[in-house]
């Protein structure tokens, strides 16, 4: 409900205002503008102020808006979906979904240099496919910062044509994932995606995308519960089909 361009917005008296709804929310939507105004120590015009900076006509409106967010962040929480997890590993035996994981051994296997990179939660799935495909001879890295200048995380020896990027994201939208995706694209990399849907941004942009379908689940819009148990089956299928696919030690 409260953006952050709408917070940097607030003067003093009406930050003091959104302070006192921030701890007391539940009090909030039951008290009477004037209430308000006297435990957050302003005027009520302070308190109209405040509500027309978050886009509410008056009080009534912010308190309805708060009191629907309030009722959005009480839901309940499903447990695991799991014929929706049933359903994935039907699909990962198809051979559509079998045919994309072929398909993105064969890149990473010619690859000189991995590179996984996502944010959040999609940054320690990053960081467990990076060390899992290490396990199987490969060189494979991580980032976990979007800010991370992307030459400093190859050698100087390392052509970009010769890096494969695995970017993980779950709704593929990720403005950091996308930005950091394109431009290690446009070195020269090649990129494959593993996303929950195929239509998102991140997907189209990838030369190989691989989707995982489970329910959306967040809390309180923004931070992400989706199951992940697909991308760990994915990253270790990946994984082991690259070690069956390594060449002899003698040969290497």
């Amino acid at each position: 409900m409260f953006s952050h361009e709408e917070i940097q917005s607030l003067n003093a008296l009406e930050m003091a205002v959104y302070n006192y709804v921030t701890k007391n929310r539940e009090k909030v939507i039951h008290m009477k503008i004037r209430e308000l105004a006297a435990q957050a120590h302003v005027s009520t015009t302070t308190v109209l102020h405040m509500c027309k900076k978050f886009g509410c006509d008056g009080y009534t409106e912010f308190k309805l808006q708060l009191k629907q967010e309030l009722l959005q962040n009480r839901k309940d929480i499903d447990d695991l979906d799991i014929p929706a997890l049933h359903n994935f590993l039907d699909r990962l035996s198809s051979p559509v979904l079998q045919n994309q994981v072929d398909q993105a051994v064969q890149i990473l296997r010619g690859a000189g240099h991995i590179l996984f990179i996502g944010v959040g939660t999609s940054s320690i799935l990053a960081q467990y496919g990076a060390r899992y495909l290490c396990n199987v001879g490969y060189f494979a890295t991580f980032i976990d910062d979007p800010f991370t200048p992307v030459n400093s995380c190859m050698t100087a020896q390392t052509r970009f044509d010769t890096v494969s990027v695995m970017a993980l994201s779950v709704s593929g939208e990720t403005q950091q994932v996308i930005d950091m995706s394109r431009q290690l694209k446009e070195q020269g990399c090649t990129l494959i995606s593993l996303t929950n849907s195929a239509s998102c941004t991140l997907a189209q942009i990838s030369d190989l995308n691989i989707n995982y379908y489970m329910a959306d689940l967040r809390i309180d819009g923004y931070f992400q519960l989706t199951c992940q148990a697909p991308v760990i089956c994915l990253l270790e299928m990946i994984g082991r089909r690259l070690y069956q696919a390594r060449p002899d030690e003698t040969t290497r």
